[in-house]
């Protein structure tokens, strides 16, 4: 696939499974300068999913609001006074509202707006704390995944545009599913996305090992 592609169009399930390989790759190449952001999205990804799931009724903890927010901040744009209106959310607040938001599901709207009660969460942090709890359903709304997906830039940080772009990540998923081996999720698109954007940037020579051979540049012969 040519480096100038758009992902987004591609519909070879193989395509998109190289992409997601190189997920990680594309993290640490952003780490260089972003030290935390590895073991942030370490722990986002992979641990807080567990955590939320293991409880009894589906929550997050102040702790884990706040972290999830430094992640979110050192993953795109950095805007430090959503950080402490994060933070100044009383303990019982937070998981009053999350377990809610929870029980909402697969109401995805209806869970969105249950979190924007609290201090410093708009739809694009709703959408990565129903992510982390419910990432089978929900996928996060990072700007670079949102740019990727025609018809949906300028980005606007509302819930209408959100549901736009969860609608168009669960038909790329359910058709590279029914194109593969593979079982695809809207988190999923949204990661392979992400790592598709970002790397154009952080690392290109990464993506260069995902050209066809009958799609890179023939390189002619010298001749005497």
């Amino acid at each position: 696939m040519p480096l100038t592609a758009s992902l987004f169009q591609c519909e070879d399930p193989t395509k998109w499974r190289k992409v997601s390989d190189l997920y990680w790759d594309v993290v640490e190449a952003m780490a260089v300068k972003k030290k935390r952001l590895l073991e942030l999205d370490r722990w986002f990804q992979e641990d807080l999913p567990n955590c939320i799931c293991a409880r009894t009724e589906k929550c997050l903890t102040k702790g884990e609001l706040a972290k999830l927010m430094e992640w979110k901040l050192l993953r795109g744009k950095f805007r430090p006074r959503l950080q402490k209106m994060v933070e100044s959310n009383p303990e019982d607040i937070v998981e009053r509202h999350t377990k809610k938001a929870f029980e909402f599901l697969p109401d995805v709207g209806k869970a969105v707006d249950e979190l924007c009660h609290l201090k410093g969460v708009g739809p694009a942090t709703a959408s990565a704390i129903l992510c982390a709890g419910a990432p089978d359903l929900v996928a996060f709304m990072a700007d670079e995944a949102v740019e990727s997906v025609p018809g949906l830039t300028p980005v606007q940080y509302n819930l209408k545009h959100y549901q736009r772009f969860l609608q168009e990540l669960q038909k790329k998923a359910d058709s590279l599913s029914a194109g593969g081996q593979d079982s695809w999720t809207p988190h999923r698109v949204e990661l392979c996305l992400w790592a598709w954007k970002v790397a154009h940037t952080a690392c290109p020579k990464m993506l260069e090992t995902l050209e066809d051979e009958d799609e890179r540049p023939t390189k002619k012969l010298k001749t005497k």
